[in-house]
């Protein structure tokens, strides 16, 4: 209501917990954007969302550049219609045209991403969890965000036809980090074959225990310099 020329807004959880007892929701999303029409940026953690909410914050604040939309707790989807968060994250990509960052959350379906893949052209940093069916999500992001620099993935179904099918962008980005997904490790050393300036590193968070042919994190990156010599043990370079 009051703070019309609000351009930048950060919304923190007390508790970061899944289950935690927080009141910030779809309404203020809302209010939000209908107020605030010139937000370039937003980073807003949540306990619940609809697509409506977020559908609004598209066409109300068309020039925003940063969308970073949490919901708290996994696979979460509209909690009016139980639908998935599918048409809320299309419609920021389609009608926010200068969107360089993106984070998602929520219940999200391949359809998601075809919907970033076809209209997230301007998508520089992308950030995703818990989210997507298969490969083809991935596929998807890579084969339509042609400036994409910047990936990050946790937890999602993404394997090595996924992977494999960025090789032809991967030396324009900064980095690739996928942890918790479905990698083995003759797609990663296939990507280290086929692009011998990515630096591939593979991360074991849980030294203790010896992985054979799963990847628990994947860490690429391009180098000038070569890969890094200072390699903790937990960490082999391909």
């Amino acid at each position: 209501m009051c703070c019309k020329k609000l351009q930048v807004l950060r919304v923190l959880p007390l508790d970061a917990h899944e289950d935690a007892d927080e009141l910030v929701s779809e309404v203020g999303l809302t209010a939000i954007s209908e107020g605030c029409r010139d937000l370039r940026s937003i980073l807003y953690f949540c306990q619940r969302m609809t697509n409506a909410a977020v559908i609004s914050m598209s066409h109300n604040c068309p020039e925003l550049k940063v969308f970073r939309l949490c919901i708290m707790g996994r696979h979460r989807p509209d909690h009016v219609t139980g639908e998935p968060m599918d048409e809320g994250f299309g419609a920021i990509v389609r009608n926010c045209s200068k969107l360089t960052r993106l984070s998602t959350s929520g219940h999200l379906t391949d359809r998601a991403f075809e919907y970033i893949g076809n209209y997230g052209s301007s998508l520089r940093t992308l950030s995703v969890a818990f989210a997507g069916d298969s490969d083809l999500a991935l596929q998807h992001i890579l084969q339509g965000c042609s400036k994409l620099e910047k990936l990050e993935i946790r937890d999602c179904p993404f394997g090595d036809a996924g992977l494999l099918s960025g090789m032809h962008h991967f030396y324009n980005m900064r980095f690739v980090w996928m942890s918790g997904c479905s990698l083995t490790l003759q797609g990663c050393q296939e990507v280290a074959r086929q692009l011998p300036r990515m630096v591939v590193e593979l991360i074991n968070s849980q030294p203790e225990i010896e992985k054979t042919d799963g990847v628990d994190i994947l860490y690429m990156y391009r180098s000038l310099e070569g890969p890094r010599e200072d390699v903790p043990p937990f960490v082999k370079i391909l």
